[in-house]
């Protein structure tokens, strides 16, 4: 993991953030944002690498483990079945309501909360994600550059007011986002002049997708069709001006989606392609190889009468997941305990999701009583034992927690969300050993990570077990990942008046400078105002004294 993160980046970013920003005021399904630049694509992935620290910055990403590898896992599904395999995609979750996915320079793909709550399966979420996806390997983006190069400047000034927006105070997500919603606003007309051809094209080219990954084809027709009926005016639905449709969903884009899916499956049946295993697929939050024991969940039934097998299913658990994580654990209590008593409603799912609830409100004794009957019915589910551990951690069960998580660490070793969950317990509640272990973990798993929280659970386990460099930089580097450069730089700084450094500990801190430099300068010859902006002059290096040191080293696990 390096960092980088040219201002360029910035800017370019804002095309692709502005177009999947949406109108606070217009509840539009927007399926398919298309915007970037005609770039390297080692300048795309730093403009989309760029893009999701500043929405980290404005909290609009929810990082969770679990939530983000099996969005993860469900996007490399397809990018293995794609016409450009090799493309690196990042798939993560806005912690936003709106109906929404976008796409973004470098293969950054978001999907709002709000469409992973609504998608009624599997195959639904995919059926956008794979939209999404022949966005990217189509190069719409850079046509859509090419296209609205004359609106960049425009944007790039929409960018900075979003940044100023939110470093205006503590709970300024919703001013950053109003920002860009409003510039948005300014080029939609030009936008949707040269986009309807592209969303035909990623239409085409992610129903092909879908099929080869073994999903249902017509998923994404079904989920227009919901999107159309939610429109439609009396069925309780909101009525958008035309102008303001940047991506219709209209009754011809639907039934030439649905055309194109069953002419597919006809193809198919005579000329079999090769697809995953759907039902082995969905088993835990990594994917198959990974799982010594996997447990066997249901996946959508498809037009050809495929029922799958009996189990729970992990797509309506991560439904849950994100349902709880995005929005407030108070008003969800209501929520779930409310509804038992409606015909349908007392499911699996809908159990765990009410637990989550009441571990994130501080009732984890509760939450182990809705948990243990769900465990009895799915013994090997990784998602329920995750949650229950959690559950008898906060309870203070250590040791039945410390057994579950080691367990589980023990059938699946790559996990990320069960390294992190049972490196955060033996930090919280362990011994100095017990840290080093967690240490030891999570290590490994930095390369090449842009997820704050990783790093700063690494921190935090590094710290306790008595590595207060190693601790230092992996600070550093979550502050950097979470959109605070500034912040960053001045921890590294402060690392280097250490005493007793080692040769590679300083060189290493050095190499993060003086990759960190440029970009810090170029943000105050700009005067971008970010969230942790400092003034003072001091806390960039002379770039003169930094002799060779960038060469040396560019990752927390060298040396």
């Amino acid at each position: 993991m390096s960092l980088r993160s040219p201002l360029l980046a910035l800017f370019i970013a804002s095309l692709s953030f502005a177009a999947g920003a949406q109108n606070r005021d217009v509840r539009l399904p927007d399926l398919g944002s298309s915007a970037g630049a005609l770039i390297s694509p080692q300048e795309a992935s730093q403009y989309g690498s760029a893009m999701l620290h500043q929405m980290r910055a404005l909290h609009m990403v929810l990082d969770d483990p679990q939530a983000n590898e099996y969005l993860n896992s469900v996007g490399y599904r397809l990018v293995a079945a794609s016409d450009d395999p090799k493309q690196k995609f990042t798939f993560f979750v806005v912690r936003d309501k709106e109906i929404n996915a976008f796409a973004a320079p470098g293969g950054y793909i978001g999907v709002n909360a709000g469409l992973i709550t609504i998608a009624q399966d599997e195959s639904e979420l995919a059926g956008v994600m794979a939209h999404e996806i022949g966005h990217i390997s189509q190069h719409h983006l850079e046509r859509a550059f090419e296209a609205s190069k004359k609106d960049a400047p425009l944007m790039a000034l929409v960018l900075l007011g979003a940044i100023a927006a939110g470093a205006s105070g503590h709970n300024s997500g919703d001013a950053g986002m109003a920002v860009l919603a409003g510039g948005q606003g300014l080029i939609a007309q030009r936008q949707i002049n040269f986009t309807r051809s592209d969303e035909a094209e990623a239409d085409r080219v992610g129903i092909q997708t879908l099929a080869r990954a073994g999903y249902d084809p017509e998923a994404m027709a079904d989920f227009f069709q919901r999107m159309e009926d939610t429109l439609r005016p009396g069925s309780g639905g909101v009525s958008v001006p035309e102008l303001l449709q940047t991506h219709p969903v209209t009754a011809s884009r639907i039934s030439d989606a649905r055309a194109r899916a069953r002419t597919l499956e006809q193809q198919m049946k005579e000329q079999p392609h090769p697809t995953l295993n759907r039902a082995a697929l969905e088993n835990s939050t990594v994917p198959l190889p990974f799982v010594k024991d996997p447990s066997t969940l249901t996946a959508r039934p498809t037009s050809n009468g495929h029922k799958g097998v009996a189990g729970l299913s992990l797509f309506k658990l991560m439904r849950e997941r994100v349902r709880v994580l995005s929005g407030d654990p108070n008003k969800l209590l209501d929520y779930y305990a409310g509804n038992f008593s409606r015909p349908g409603f007392d499911t699996p799912s809908n159990r765990y999701g009410y637990a989550l609830t009441l571990i994130q409100t501080g009732q984890p004794a509760k939450a182990i009583r809705q948990l243990q009957p769900l465990l009895k019915q799915h013994p090997g589910n990784t998602t329920l034992r995750l949650a229950l551990a959690q559950a008898e951690f906060q309870n203070g069960e250590h040791a039945a927690a410390f057994d579950l998580y080691a367990a589980l660490s023990a059938n699946a070793p790559d996990d990320h969300a069960i390294a992190m969950a049972y490196a955060h317990a033996l930090t919280q509640a362990g011994t100095q050993k017990q840290a080093r272990k967690a240490e030891d973990m999570l290590r490994p798993m930095l390369d090449d990570s842009e997820d704050p929280d990783l790093f700063t659970s690494y921190a935090r386990a590094s710290e306790k077990a008595g590595m207060p460099v190693r601790a230092g930089e992996a600070f550093a580097y979550a502050s950097y990942l979470s959109g605070r450069p500034f912040d960053a730089m001045q921890q590294f700084r402060r690392l280097l008046d250490r005493p007793n450094l080692d040769y590679y500990q300083r060189a290493r801190i050095n190499a993060h400078i003086a990759q960190l430099t440029p970009l810090l300068l170029e943000l105050r010859k700009r005067k971008v105002d970010t969230p942790d902006r400092d003034d003072d002059s001091n806390s960039l290096p002379d770039r003169s004294k930094e002799g060779s040191a960038s060469q040396l080293c560019f990752s927390l696990t060298c040396g």
